[in-house]
C-alpha cells in the first residue's frame, strides 16, 4: 500500500469486509481518532461503497452502530474457464451468487469461442435479473495454465497455443462499465480462493486441486494465495522415472482426465468433457471405474511430497471428478497417506471441495471483488472529498 493512503477510506473497507464493522471495533483496531474514522465513513457512504447495517447490543448504553458492503451498488461478473466446461455467473458485490450458467466449452475451443459465447451469456443472465453491462462494476476469470495475474497476460506456453499470451482484459472489457476492473487467474487458483475464504475459513494453511480433464494445484500458505514468481506454482509431476536423469513429466500427461478419456474413447466410449466421464464411470463401466481409480492413485502419490513440503490442515480436491464423490478422493487419500512422511499425514484431512459446483464462479468473484476493492484504489477513489 502507498505511504499515501496508509490512513485512507481504502484501509478501512478493507476492515469491514473482513468483519470489523464498528466504529469502536474499527478505532480500537487502527488507533486512529474518532474524527479520521468518522471521516473515512462519511466518503465511504457518500460514494455508496458501505451501508449502515443496523445496530448491534452493546451490553448496556448506547448501541454501536454497524456498517457493511453495499452488496447491491453493483454486480460482478465471474467466469470459470476449463479444459472443457466453462461456468459462469453473475454475483452481487459480496460474492452471493444471483444466477449462474455452463456449457461443454473450454480450452480447446480458443479465446475467441469461448469470449464470444461469454459475453453472449452474460448479457442474457444480467437481463435475468434486471441489470445491464452499466451495472458490472468488475469481471472475475478464471483460466487453465499460467496467467500474470497482475496484468491478466497467460503464461507461455499453454496447452493449445491460441492461448499464449493472450491479454485476457483486452477481451472482456467492454462487458462493464468503462472504469469496471478485470482480474485473471489460474482457474486452480480461483477455486483455491473460493474454498480458503468460505468453505475453510478458519484453516490458514491448504492445498487445492483441480481434478478434471486436466490437473491443476494450487497453495493457501498463511492464509495467502501463493501464485509463484510467473503465475505458474503448483504444477504438479508424474511420481514415477524410470531414471532420476530423466526429465519430469506433467501428470496430467499419466493422470487426467484427458488421459482416462482416451483411454476409453479407443473402448468404444465417447468422453469428450469431465461431464462425459464421470457419467460413463456412475454407469458401472468396470474399465472406466479402473482407469478412474489409477488416476486418483497417481494423483495421491504425486501430492505426498506436496504435503511433506507444505504441512497443510487439508488437500481439497474439486473439478469435475471430485463429481464421483468419496470414492474418487478415498483412493486420492489412500495413496497419499501411503506414500507421505508420517508426520505430514498426522491429522492430515483429504476431502471433496465444500462449495460444489459454485466454488469456481464465487471464487472469481471474489478475484474481481479483492481488485474492486484494493485499498489503494478506494483510497484515491474517495480522495478528493477528503476535507484536509
Amino acid at each position: 500500500m502507498s505511504r499515501l493512503h496508509v490512513t485512507g477510506s481504502g484501509v478501512v473497507l478493507d476492515l469491514i469486509r473482513s468483519g470489523i464493522t464498528t466504529r469502536r471495533e474499527l478505532t480500537d483496531h487502527l488507533g486512529w481518532s474518532r474524527v479520521t474514522i468518522g471521516r473515512r465513513l462519511t466518503e465511504l457512504l457518500a460514494v455508496g461503497l458501505i451501508i449502515p447495517d443496523g445496530s448491534l447490543a452493546s451490553g448496556g448504553g448506547r448501541p454501536r452502530e454497524s456498517f457493511a458492503v453495499n452488496k447491491d451498488a453493483g454486480v460482478l461478473l465471474a467466469a470459470d474457464i476449463g479444459s472443457s466446461h466453462t461456468q459462469v455467473g453473475v454475483t452481487d458485490l459480496v460474492s452471493n451468487v444471483l444466477t449462474a450458467s455452463h456449457a461443454d466449452i473450454g480450452l480447446y475451443d480458443g479465446p475467441e469461442e469461448i469470449f464470444r459465447w461469454a459475453g453472449q451469456v452474460f448479457d442474457f443472465l444480467l437481463a435475468k435479473v434486471g441489470r445491464t453491462r452499466d451495472d458490472v462494476l468488475g469481471i472475475g476469470i478464471g483460466v487453465p495454465g499460467p496467467v500474470d495475474h497482475r496484468t491478466g497476460t497467460l503464461g507461455v506456453s499453454q496447452f493449445d497455443p491460441r492461448w499464449d499470451g493472450v491479454p485476457v482484459p483486452r477481451w472482456v472489457g467492454d462487458w462493464g462499465r468503462s472504469d469496471a476492473v478485470v482480474a485473471v487467474d489460474r482457474d486452480v487458483n480461483i477455486l483455491a480462493l473460493g474454498e480458503s475464504r468460505l468453505g475453510w475459513p478458519d484453516a490458514n494453511d491448504l492445498v487445492v486441486v483441480k481434478a478434471g480433464m486436466g490437473i491443476g494445484c494450487a497453495f493457501v500458505v498463511d492464509g495467502r494465495l501463493v501464485r509463484g514468481a510467473r503465475g505458474g506454482s503448483g504444477q504438479l509431476s508424474a511420481p514415477l522415472r524410470e531414471r532420476l536423469s530423466d526429465p519430469l513429466r506433467r501428470l496430467e500427461t499419466v493422470a487426467s482426465g484427458a488421459t482416462v478419456g482416451d483411454q476409453l474413447t479407443q473402448a468404444g466410449h465417447h468422453v469428450h468433457t469431465g461431464v462425459d466421464l464421470v457419467a460413463v464411470v456412475a454407469s458401472g463401466d468396470r474399465a472406466a471405474r479402473t482407469a478412474v481409480d489409477e488416476a486418483a492413485a497417481q494423483l495421491g502419490y504425486a501430492l505426498a511430497d506436496v504435503v511433506g513440503l507444505l504441512n497443510p490442515t487439508a488437500v481439497v480436491i474439486g473439478g469435475a471428478l471430485a463429481e464421483l464423490g468419496e470414492q474418487f478422493v478415498a483412493v486420492v487419500r489412500r495413496s497419499l497417506f501411503a506414500a507421505s512422511h508420517a508426520f505430514a499425514r498426522q491429522g492430515l484431512i483429504v476431502e471433496r471441495n465444500r462449495l460444489g459446483q459454485d466454488a469456481g464462479i464465487r471464487g472469481a468473484s471474489l478475484l474481481a471483488q479483492d481488485r474492486l476493492f484494493d485499498a489503494d484504489r478506494i483510497s484515491e477513489l474517495t480522495r478528493t472529498l477528503d476535507p484536509a
